[in-house]
Formats: structure tokens, C-alpha cells, sequence
């Protein structure tokens, strides 16, 4: 199917002699052969926190001042949850942007429906950007079918372990190290979490958490266990498994009925677990990379990362966001030519800066512009960006069909109350499991 897509939207880029006066190599895309058309538009549709537009809005701006006959037009989304939403609606009502960000487990959908350009010719055909600059793991989350690049991912990040750690230090509890292990880990949490106040009511908890399969599968792989039986093309859920078992039954010991280091119900639904870490209301957070520029407007502690614990082996999860072309926008060439500079040395540079991103292009994710950022002479926080280019050798992805996200939503439907409810892990896995099966079986027909 990509490949009949490939095919279908194949494109001569050498300059059409009959029309000189049509075309033009873009200012600052000299050593490219796309043809780009005077005065073209492209709409680009985008999410995140004010500090993410304001660097996408630089890329653009930095891109159309070397790029005068290229117009980027931005439509901006705050909440992801929002964007996602508008975008199914622009994509279904006939008016899609030309290109877009996603996360890699929801292009599929667009993907299995003819409705991406793939720029697996683009990329090979480029002068200025090459596919063994970039992490593989991201690039192969990228490839629908597992045939051709059908987007260019700008970022790889992993679930990592943010701590306060001046809390840790202050209970006496040993910072995290790269070969803590799940004991180490649940030992941290419970020391953590204190009546600091003596009235019987907890203040500050070990952790935060979402319940959720997106954060429970890196333990599941940490445990030796899987989630599908094939990552590229799966037919159900393998979370039945005892190795997969155990994993989330540990997940759910963590809540209500197990240790009690997560917020009680009625805590979690006053404050959700990031501003509950800004304020020190717990010593311990699971997020991806994308908590980075919210968390350095503390000012009240010192904090860092670190990777998940290892079980039987080390593990942990790609969180991977891609530069996806419609198929239906008019000015693809014009629209590469902006993805070729957004996730090149320039606009990975400027990404950077938002502390948002672990840049997918290797050197800019291996230069101090990452790996030590200083503003005003102040190193930014935190300390041990390191571990997010450690990791990238343990991660794991998710399957990127059409219908995963249906698969996480029947899932996390039950799963979001295991920190609260004496949940069977056995049945709800059997009752998830059957319940997928139509949807595995749907996606294999798109």
C-alpha cells in the first residue's frame, strides 16, 4: 500500500525548461533538485506549550528569510489532545494541512488511507540531509508497512524518571543510578512518601504515574515480556504472558493496593502528577522528554533524570514525533524543502533550545547545544541530559497500524483504575485481549 502510494505521488524534480519563469531554486536550497514554485504556500499544522510555538515560529521565520519564495503558513494547537482532534476533522472534511507534526502510533491511521506522502524519494534524493544521520529507531517508527520513510521524525525520547533531588537527599534516600533496579526504584518511593506534618494525611508521595499502557510497557519489556506478538504487523495482545503479568501486577502494587506511593483517586483529580512534582508534593515523576521546559521554571529545587529501572533488562519506550506530508497538499516540493530545513543542523538547532526535544539528527543530540545547554552562563537543568542518548540503545516502540490507538483506549479503559480498585490483572488482560482482536484484525485490512 505505501509503495502504490509512493508510485501514485512520484514527482520529476529536475526544473520544467518550458515554464523557466514558474520554477526557481529556492535561496538556501542551492544544493537540493527540488523544483519549487514562485510564491508558494504551505500550511503547517503543529502542537505544544508556548515555548515549542515560539521555536516553530522561529523555524519558520529563520526558513522563509533564506527561503523568500516559500510561505509557511502556522496553525497552532495548544493541547495535544485538541490538535489530534482538529486534525481528524481537517483530514475528513477534505482540508488538511500540507504538513503536520504526529506521534509515531497515530499516523497510521492517515498512513493506511492513502492520505500521507511518503518521502522515502525525497530523503534519498536529498544533498543536504541523509538517513544515516538520523536514529534509526525513530526513522523505523516512521515507515508504515515497514516498506518506505512516509515521515521525518524530528525528535527521540524515552520514558525517564524525574526526581526532586533535594527531597531525596533530605530523606536520606541514594539518588538514582543507571543500574538501579525495580527493588531500588520501590524502595526510593516508599521512603519518599511521608506525613511530613504528623495529622495522618500524606504529603508527599514517592511518584506520579499515569495509568496507562503507554506507561506500563517499558516495565513489561524491562520484565522479559511483550505487548503484541509483532511490533510490525500484530494480530493481538501478548500481555496474558507471565512475564507480562507479573510486570503490570508490580505496576498496580505501587497504588491502593499494593505500597500506596502513588496520589489517592481524589488527589490525582485535584492535580495532575507534573505540577504536583513542580510544587515538591512528590519525589519522584514519569514523563518523556516533553516535561523539560515546564519543570526549568522551578525555582525551588534541584532536580534531574534518570532511566527506568532495570528488571531482567534494561528497557524503556520511544516517544518519537514526526514531519508528515499530506497527499493532497499542491506544493509537496515546497513542502520538503521546509522539512529538509526543520529537522536539519538549523531548525534542530533552534528545536533544541525549547529543552522540549532530544533532536533526532545525531549531532546536534550529541553536541553541547543538548547535551550541555547554557544560557546567561547558568547550565540549564537537568544535569544528566546524557541518559536520553543512553537510553536510545533500550528502546522499545509501539506498533504504528492504523487502529493502535483504538487497542491503548480499550486498554487503558480499565487499566486507569489500578491504583484504585482491586482489579484482576488476569481478567482484565483476558477481557482487553478478546476485546482488541476486531481491531488487530480491522488494521491488517487497511
Amino acid at each position: 500500500m505505501a509503495s502504490q502510494l509512493h508510485s501514485k505521488w512520484k514527482r520529476t524534480f529536475s526544473l520544467i525548461a518550458v515554464a523557466p519563469f514558474c520554477v526557481m531554486m529556492i535561496g538556501g536550497l542551492t544544493s537540493t533538485n527540488w523544483a519549487v514554485a514562485l510564491d508558494s504556500t504551505v500550511t503547517f499544522a503543529f502542537w505544544g506549550d508556548p515555548a515549542e510555538q515560539a521555536a516553530y515560529e522561529r523555524v519558520v521565520t529563520e526558513f522563509e528569510t533564506a527561503n523568500p519564495g516559500i510561505d509557511i503558513k502556522t496553525d497552532y494547537t495548544p493541547g495535544q489532545g485538541d490538535y489530534l482532534k482538529k486534525l481528524a476533522t481537517s483530514f475528513a472534511g477534505g482540508n488538511a494541512p500540507d504538513l503536520f507534526l504526529i506521534n509515531y502510533r497515530t499516523f497510521g491511521q492517515y498512513a493506511a488511507t492513502d492520505a500521507l506522502q511518503p518521502i522515502d524519494s525525497y530523503l534519498q534524493g536529498s544533498t543536504t540531509i541523509k538517513d544515516d544521520d538520523y536514529y534509526e529507531v525513530a526513522l523505523d517508527a516512521f515507515r508504515f508497512d515497514d516498506i518506505e520513510q512516509t515521515c521525518m521524525p524530528q525528535n527521540i525520547s524515552s520514558l525517564v524518571v524525574y526526581y526532586n533531588e533535594d527531597l531525596f537527599n533530605a530523606n536520606g534516600v541514594t539518588l538514582p543510578t543507571d543500574d538501579w533496579t525495580f527493588s531500588d526504584f520501590e524502595a526510593a518511593a516508599k521512603a519518599l512518601t511521608r506525613d511530613t506534618d504528623g495529622d495522618g494525611a500524606i504529603d508527599t508521595y514517592g511518584l506520579g504515574v499515569e495509568q496507562s499502557l503507554y506507561r506500563a510497557s517499558a516495565f513489561v519489556w524491562a520484565n522479559d515480556g511483550e505487548l503484541v506478538d509483532n511490533v510490525a504487523n500484530p494480530t493481538t495482545l501478548t500481555l496474558d504472558r507471565p512475564e507480562a503479568v507479573e510486570a503490570l501486577t508490580w505496576f498496580q502494587h505501587l497504588g491502593a493496593s499494593g505500597i500506596q506511593v502513588v496520589p489517592s483517586e481524589v488527589e490525582a483529580q485535584a492535580e495532575d502528577d507534573e505540577a504536583r512534582f513542580m510544587r515538591g508534593g512528590s519525589g519522584m515523576f514519569l514523563q518523556s522528554r516533553r516535561a523539560v521546559p515546564t519543570l526549568r521554571e522551578i525555582d525551588g529545587f534541584a532536580w534531574n533524570v534518570a532511566p527506568l529501572p532495570t528488571g531482567k533488562e534494561r528497557a524503556t519506550v520511544l516517544h518519537s514525533d514526526a514531519f508528515c506530508m499530506s497527499a493532497s497538499a499542491q506544493e509537496k516540493d515546497a513542502a520538503w524543502a521546509f522539512t529538509e530545513f526543520a529537522v536539519g543542523e538549523a531548525g534542530q538547532t533552534i528545536l533544541v533550545e525549547t529543552g522540549r526535544v532530544v533532536p533526532s539528527l545525531m549531532r546536534i543530540a550529541e553536541s553541547d547545544a543538548f547535551l550541555n545547554p547554557v544560557v546567561d552562563e547558568v547550565a540549564l537543568l537537568p544535569a544528566n541530559n546524557q541518559v536520553f542518548l543512553d537510553n536510545i540503545q533500550y528502546l522499545h516502540r509501539l506498533p504504528n497500524i492504523s487502529t493502535w490507538l483504538e487497542v491503548e483506549d480499550i486498554f487503558n479503559a480499565k487499566f486507569e483504575r489500578i491504583f484504585y480498585d482491586k482489579i484482576d490483572i488476569l481478567s482484565l488482560v483476558a477481557e482487553t485481549t478478546e476485546a482488541t482482536l476486531p481491531i488487530f484484525e480491522r488494521a491488517a485490512t487497511d
